[in-house]
Order: structure tokens, then sequence, then C-alpha cells
């Protein structure tokens, strides 16, 4: 019962928010120097490091799409997020013993070291950041209302914002002199076991989350609800009668899955350019919101090292260019660490603000801050003022890994106002899937109503109860869960558009902040090489920061919205 808590539910899938961002933080603050080690020039350095993001752009979407409407024994979400999990520890091997790899393969190692390099850095970026969209997912199947909503994404704000923090010091330790080197290896080796080990518990702790709430997903096998009741099982000479008949509609089912395979991409095609309106204006103020918070924090360590400190990155180790450039980074990164610190403690008052001000007012002034701390970084020469500045855009960062899927959650919560247009189609949709399905009307007529007092009531009635229709009792013989999940994801033939999930939108949301960190990557390299200046980096970030405010403007916040922009 300890497991089934609310609380204790919520710590579960956010333990694993953790164990990502450390990993992330980790990683990433510390892959810089092992590709500028082995010779990749800076220019393509943040080129790799704009890999991830590019193949979150493609993959996000489709992996939103394909959740809403997986069904498994194991829920909807949590399948993926193992997925994507396996990669990220794929990657915390492969990152650190890339020579190793590299070395049994060829003679000419340091091509083939480069390769496993790019592909360890590649796959902990994608898998890890991609991972986060079915945990928010998840987060809000558990905790539909809005009030509960916002408090779970509160401390999911709170634990990236601390897995950040643990993650930006695990690097800054001398782990290769510390009591584990003899046990786990040298800096790199040790660093990246212990990021494994505290991961791999992450990991485990979502195999005791209960399973997700139900949507029109899960329409052809009925809801899939924490403490709900085990299905009846069918009778034993229903079993026998019909065994040749389920095998036979088994390949029936695979061989009409395999052959909807190749219209799943054009359907997640058409379902993925359909954005409603409220989300397409909470899309555009997330992405312009991203860029400038993403172009500061990208490259805020190496505008202390240069604009500050004045030092120079490619002189030589032990020159005093070089060592005020690293005491430049060591600055910043303690910047971005109280950052992370100031982040913590907004996403603990983010709930009793929104209560006293409103989202509205807690949203925009979040993001008007964030463009007045860049102009004074851009102005300042003090290290004092820019690292305090540096860290009350902890509000920002805070503010955006809380709100924009609160208000997601809230379109979802009230379809009939935010969503009335995509809501009659779903019901069209689930109409046609009725008359298609015999034994998902049988199922449905016979379902009680689920959560009551935050519980899951009586799905099913006893196989005895007079209730039960023939007709559902069959259809179970002849079903199995893979032929469900094999429909759910492929469709019929000729059904509508697949229903639009939650996670499907959540995706679309962090693909704005996967997109955010593509366009600094490509493009800031250039403009400060124009400018010859690392106070660019700032600039930009502030000018990002004028235009999302004004998008920020035009997002829906409540009903009054929808007739004020005519959505």
């Amino acid at each position: 019962m300890l497991f089934h808590n609310r609380k204790t539910q919520l710590l579960l899938v956010n333990s694993l928010t953790f164990g990502l961002e450390v990993c992330l933080a980790a990683g990433i603050t510390y892959v810089p120097p092992l590709l500028l080690e082995v010779g990749v020039e800076e220019k393509f350095m943040t080129m790799v490091l704009g890999i991830g993001p590019v193949l979150g752009l493609v993959f996000v979407p489709l992996i939103g799409s394909a959740s809403d409407h997986w069904h498994s024994s194991y829920g909807r979400r949590r399948p993926f997020i193992w997925m994507l999990c396996l990669g990220v520890l794929l990657s915390l091997f492969v990152i650190p013993h890339a020579s190793s790899l590299a070395s049994l393969f060829a003679l000419n190692t340091r091509p083939l070291e480069i390769a496993f390099l790019i592909l360890g850095i590649g796959l902990l970026d994608f898998c890890g950041q991609v991972c986060f969209t079915p945990l928010e997912a998840l987060l809000s199947d558990l905790f539909q209302e809005p009030d509960n909503c916002r408090q779970a994404f509160s401390l999911y704000a709170f634990m990236i914002s601390l897995g950040g923090c643990i993650g930006y010091l695990l690097p800054a330790i001398d782990w290769g002199g510390s009591f584990l080197a003899p046990y786990l290896g040298g800096q790199e080796t040790c660093l990246f076991s212990l990021l494994a080990i505290i991961f791999l518990g992450c990991v485990l702790a979502t195999l005791f989350v209960t399973e997700e709430a139900a949507t029109q997903a899960d329409v052809l096998d009925g809801p899939v609800l924490k403490d709900a009741p085990p299905k009846p099982s069918p009778p034993a000479c229903c079993s026998c009668q019909l065994s040749r008949s389920s095998c036979l509609l088994q390949a029936r089912h695979m061989t009409q899955a395999l052959r909807n395979l190749c219209t799943l991409l054009p359907r997640l095609h058409s379902l993925y350019c359909r954005i409603p309106k409220v989300i397409r204006r909470l899309f555009v103020a997330e992405l312009c919101s991203w860029m400038a918070l993403m172009t500061f924090m990208l490259f805020y360590t190496d505008f202390v090292g240069e604009g500050l400190y004045h030092g120079v990155p490619r002189a030589k180790p032990g020159t005093d260019a070089r060592r005020h450039y690293d005491e430049g980074v060591r600055m910043g990164s303690l910047g971005l660490f109280l950052q992370c610190i100031t982040s913590i403690f907004f996403s603990t008052i983010m709930d009793r603000m929104v209560k006293q001000f409103g989202t509205r007012a807690v949203y925009l002034a979040s993001v008007v801050f964030f463009p007045v701390a860049a102009f004074v970084m851009c102005l300042s020469h003090s290290v004092i003022v820019v690292t305090i500045s540096a860290a009350l855009t902890g509000f920002t960062f805070s503010a955006l890994q809380i709100l924009p899927y609160t208000l997601a959650s809230l379109y979802h919560h009230e379809k009939q106002v935010f969503l009335h247009k995509y809501k009659s189609k779903e019901e069209e949709g689930a109409a046609r899937l009725d008359k298609k399905s015999a034994f998902s009307k049988g199922l449905l007529s016979s379902q009680k109503l689920p959560y009551q007092n935050g519980h899951a009531g009586s799905l099913f009635s006893s196989p005895s109860s007079p209730s039960s229709p023939p007709a559902a009792s069959s259809a179970l013989c002849v079903s199995s869960s893979c032929d469900v999940s094999l429909m759910m994801m492929v469709g019929e033939p000729d059904s509508g558009p697949p229903g639009r999930g939650i996670c499907l939108d959540l995706a679309i949301l962090d693909s704005a902040f996967l997109l955010s960190q593509v366009v600094p990557s490509l493009f800031m390299g250039s403009i400060v090489q124009f400018t010859q200046s690392v106070t660019a980096y700032m600039v930009s970030a502030a000018g990002f920061g004028l235009v999302a405010i004004y998008f920020a403007t035009k997002v829906v916040f409540d009903k009054s919205d929808m007739a004020k922009y005519s959505v």
C-alpha cells in the first residue's frame, strides 16, 4: 500500500526525472573537453552537441503519438521510458570507453575513437532529452486535476533543478584521487560509472509506478487504471473451443498490422500537422523563451571565461591566458549552479505564487524578467553582478518547466472548452471504432465509473453477473493484448484519424525545447566570429527574450482568452 500512495507515486516518477537530469548535466558538461582532447575543432564541437536535439525533433512527435495509442500490461508510457533509458545507460558506457572500443576494431584508433565518442554523446543527448516526453505524459496521466497537475510539475521542476545541481557538481570533484578510483577507474570512468549507478537506481524506481489513467486510446481493452481489479478469465471450455479461431485471428491481425505499418508515418504526420490553435500559441511562446534561455545556458561559461576574465581557450595549458579562461569557466559553472538553486526555490513556491497571482501573471513575469537579466549581463563588467543576474534566471527556468505543461494538461482536461473542435473528431472516430469492434461494445457496456474518490472502481462485472453480455466473454477468448496493441498502433485500414492524446501535445512542447538548442548550436558560433565578441551571446539571448514577451501575451490561459483571441 505504501507504493500506491499518491505522494509516493509522485516521488517514484520524479526520481527518474532527477536521474535523467543528473546524467544530462554531468555528461553534457564533461563531454566538450573530451571532444577537444581527441582533436575535434570547436566549431564542429557545437554541431556535435546539436545531434541529439535534431534527432529529437524528428522522433519526439512519433514517440509521443505512439505512446498515446500504445497498449500493454505495463501501461502506455513506461515501455517507451524504459527503451529510452536503455539508450542512456548504453551511452554512459560508450563515452568513457570510446578509446578501448576503438582499439578493438582498428589499429589507428583516433578516427574510430572520435566516432564512438560522437555516437555516445548523441545517444545520451537524444535518449535523455526525449525520455522527458513520456515521463511528462505519465505525470499528467496520474495527476489530471489542474491543482494536482500543477503540484506534480512543481516537483518535476524541483527534481530537474536538483539533478542539475548534482550534475554540475560531480564533474568538479577529483574522482581520480578518491577512494573509488581503485574500484571504478580514473576520472572519466569513475564519473560515468557513478552516473550509471545513480541512473539505474532511478530507473528501477519506475517499476513500482502503478498503471496510468485511461484515455480514448484504451477504449479497445478498457481503461488502464491503477488499483484496477484483474480481468475475469474466460471459461476453460470457451478457451478450448476457440483456440484455433484465436490463432487464425492473431495471424490475420498480425498481417493487417504489417500491411498498415507503411501508412503509420503519413498518419502521424497528418496528426502532428493538425495542431490545435491553443497548443500552437503555447508552442511559439515556448520556442522563443527557450531559445533565449538556452542561448544563455549553452554559452554562459564561455562568455565569462573570455568576456569577463579575458582568457583564451586555445592557449597552451599553464599559460596566464589559459589559467584565466579556466577560472572563468569555473565561475560560470558556479553561476549555472546558483541558477539551479534559484530554480529549486521557485519550484517549491510556484504553486503558491500561481494561487496568489494567477498563471498569467507568473508566466508573463518570468518571461519579462529574463531579457532584463540578460541586458544587465551585457552591460556590466562586474563578476559578482553577472553571477547574481545569472542565478536569478532560475525563476524563468522554473516557470518554463512547470506552467506550459500545466496549461497543456488544462487544455486536455477541459477539451470541451479549449479543444472543442478537435473533440468532435475524436468522438466521431470513437463512434466509428465502436461500430467495428464487437467486443469493445461489450466491454464498454459493462464498465462502471472509474476513479471514484481517487481510486479505480470496478471495471468489469463478475463472470456470473447477469449484466455480462456473452459477446464480451467470447471476444475476450479470441483477442490478446498483442492484437489490441497492434490495432491501436496502426489502426484499421479505413478508420478515421487516431485520437489526439496529451503525449503528442507534450511532445510538441518538448520539440520547442529541442529546437531551441539546435538554432544556437548552428548559428551562434558564426555570429561571435563575425562580431569578434562573446557579448553577442548575451545580446542574442536578450533579443530572443524580447520576442518571447510578445508571443507570451498571446498564450491562452483561461476561457476568456478563447473569445479574446478568436481561437
